[in-house]
């Protein structure tokens, strides 16, 4: 129906794309009014709503936390949730280009957000404006919702909560995976602190390179300070670990990992946990040795937490340390976890609380939680837009269940819904993140099919 529409506009779509993917929307949490996450994502926000109001959209900043791009006429509003900000990402992390300097290559578009999420913003844009120009009617408005915090802490939509913006009816995440997201883990990060030392040691720094937590860490080191008397220990390097005598006293190790998604820890390899590993080998600790005793540092279901994996049909339970600093002789340790949608938040919580009881001094501070997401497999939204990925595509893949967390629990009634494809790599977060052109294209067929549907479902 909006093919044709969508395939003479394919260049201008991949150059508004490419355009995008340069403004370095890496989320910063400032104090300026006007742009609360930085000045390159206010940027991308006022690029992104410039160009949807010179197709003929109604826009709103609203107060540059985040914005809407929205079309159509009724009482009821349907809602597209994605996000602008970006994970940090630099060349000397491993990328063969520029991550913001888009490369077509192979008829892949390499660049930081291509897939997560500007790619999908922009297939979900031209989707509306195909809508638009096909002249179709709707009954229902639809509105683009764009946040610039989502990398972080959700602050971007929160807002729009608070303030009062309307609630859309029904929507989707074009955030994650195709054909259909029906349910998301629950999240929560963890924060310990302990005080800790090592015998005749002085730990002078910890650099993760403020790793976010829910990034698989690739780069973690230590430096050590021995006392006078001491020489300097014998060590072994590995392929991840080596280490660099900095004078006659001082010593650095360092751990390097693989970048992913802390949703899927097992695409990684965690810089931290090498350097723990390795640390309390050579240097060994009490506090150290219990931890590895107990599996606090292990990826799937730690041991501690249960006799069997804590799993369900979202999966199993995942745990990535995505953080570790030491200051004023206090060890930090990060977590992120992803937790199947049948266990509750607060049953995993009082296992972390329970630590106390094995290291009197430790401090734990659950700092950010997010409820799972959870909607029947034959529910109407996950059946109507699994029909259309499957009419689009051919393909009949099952609506599926992800760590990943996504706007789609923001609001009752929405889903994830997009934009990678089944059975391709996953370039979420990744080192060479990109998107295939003609998937992103077939993405945007796909939208402006669902928004479509949506958008003329009689009002109940």
């Amino acid at each position: 129906m909006f093919d044709k529409i969508i395939e003479k506009q394919k260049d201008e779509i991949i150059h508004s794309l490419c355009e995008l993917i340069q403004f370095k929307s890496v989320s910063q949490e400032t104090n300026q009014p006007d742009m609360p996450f930085g000045k390159p994502c206010q940027e991308a926000l006022e690029y992104t709503l410039n160009l949807a109001k010179s197709f003929g959209f109604r826009t709103k900043n609203l107060d540059g936390y985040c914005g809407y791009i929205e079309f159509g006429e009724g009482e009821e509003l349907v809602g597209i949730l994605g996000h602008l900000d970006v994970v940090p990402a630099e060349l000397q992390d491993g990328w063969t280009t520029d991550p913001f300097t888009p490369t077509i290559y192979d008829h892949k578009l390499y660049g930081r957000g291509a897939i997560d999420d500007k790619g999908p913003v922009i297939a979900s844009l031209y989707a509306m404006k195909a809508l638009l120009d096909s002249d179709k009617k709707l009954n229902k408005r639809v509105r683009l919702i764009l946040g610039l915090n989502e990398e972080k802490s959700w602050k971007c939509i929160k807002h729009y909560q608070e303030i009062g913006e309307e609630t859309p009816h029904v929507g989707f995440s074009p955030d994650a995976d195709f054909p259909c997201i029906y349910a998301e883990k629950g999240i929560l990060s963890i924060r310990i602190h302990q005080p800790f030392s090592l015998d005749n040691l002085e730990i002078l720094e910890i650099d993760c390179q403020h790793n976010a937590l829910n990034v698989v860490p690739k780069y973690c080191s230590i430096t050590l300070k021995f006392d006078s008397e001491q020489a300097l220990p014998s060590l072994e390097k590995t392929d991840k670990i080596d280490f660099e005598k900095l004078d006659s006293h001082t010593l650095k190790i360092t751990a390097h990992g693989i970048s992913a998604h802390a949703a899927h820890p097992d695409l990684g390899e965690n810089a931290i946990t090498l350097l723990l590993h390795y640390l309390n080998h050579y240097f060994p600790s009490d506090f150290l040795t219990k931890l590895l005793e107990i599996g606090l540092l292990e990826t799937t279901s730690p041991s501690f937490l249960n006799d069997t994996p804590i799993q369900d049909e979202s999966g199993i339970l995942t745990s990535n340390v995505g953080f570790l600093g030491f200051e004023n002789s206090l060890l930090e340790i990060g977590l992120n976890l992803r937790i199947p949608v049948h266990t509750a938040l607060d049953e995993i919580k009082s296992k972390y609380t329970a630590l106390t009881n094995l290291f009197p001094t430790l401090k734990i501070d659950f700092s950010a939680q997010q409820e799972p997401l959870f909607v029947q497999k034959n529910s109407h939204l996950v059946t109507t837009l699994t029909k259309i990925f499957h009419q689009k595509t051919g393909l009949k893949a099952e609506p599926i269940a992800i760590g990943g967390g996504t706007y789609a629990r923001a609001f009752p009634n929405c889903v994830a819904f997009g934009a990678n494809m089944p059975g391709k790599q996953d370039m979420c977060h990744q080192v060479n993140e990109f998107v295939d052109v003609d998937d992103l294209i077939l993405s945007c067929k796909i939208y402006a099919n669902a928004i479509y549907a949506l958008a003329t479902e009689k009002e109940e």
